[in-house]
């Protein structure tokens, strides 16, 4: 049997093709300063884990495939005090952030669709293009500026017939570079001129 292309040409994860060359060291006594997986340091809500300590019911059963309503409107809740107007039935509820993203990707692109993304970008984008079909077109920034974003010529020196999207994480992993408001105003009127949608990574944020 052979597996599909798709399967075949997928890239690994770089970092998670490290982790044993970490663990062997490791073994070795050793010590190793891990500077790849991005665990984060923020402490799970108390009141999160009391649900699942607390949780009795015998019988799990299947969720709305949208999310839990009243999860959906303590999101719309959320937004609302960053000036963000949404309605309960404008947000669907994913599996963690690259779920998302490869959802977002299959709504918005048909294969062969270029997606314009600032560079250095985290690498597992390039395993969700392959899985959509979807090619990714790096917009590259530089240490020496700070990751900014390049000016709009730039930008639109990118753009043609087959781009789809504009795709920004901010923060940005792995730069940690974070885009003001000025900035994604930017990227927000390029894409409206050029009727391309955005997609915003925004996994980060309760960092900054």
């Amino acid at each position: 049997m052979k597996l599909s292309d798709r399967a075949i040409n997928i890239q690994a994860s770089p970092i998670r093709k490290l982790m044993p060359f970490a663990n062997e060291t490791k073994k070795k006594g050793i010590h190793i300063y891990h500077l790849n997986i991005g665990q984060p340091d923020i402490e799970t809500p108390k009141e999160m884990l009391d649900v699942y300590k607390n949780y009795d019911s015998k019988v799990l059963a299947y969720g709305p495939s949208q999310g839990l309503e009243i999860y959906r409107n303590n999101l719309v809740n959320y937004y609302r005090k960053h000036d963000i107007k949404l309605n309960a039935d404008d947000i669907i509820v994913t599996t963690a952030g690259s779920e998302a993203i490869v959802f977002a990707l299959l709504t918005a692109c048909n294969v062969g669709d270029e997606v314009i993304v600032p560079e250095p970008f985290y690498t597992n984008y390039n395993g969700f293009a392959t899985m959509t079909g979807v090619k990714i077109i790096p917009l590259t920034t530089f240490a020496e500026e700070g990751f900014k974003l390049p000016g709009d010529n730039k930008i639109k020196e990118l753009i043609n017939k087959k781009t789809k999207a504009i795709m920004l994480c901010n923060p940005g992993n792995p730069t940690g570079a974070v885009y003001p408001l000025s900035e994604m105003e930017r990227i927000a009127k390029i894409a409206k001129d050029n009727d391309l949608f955005v997609i915003s990574d925004e996994v980060y944020r309760e960092f900054v």
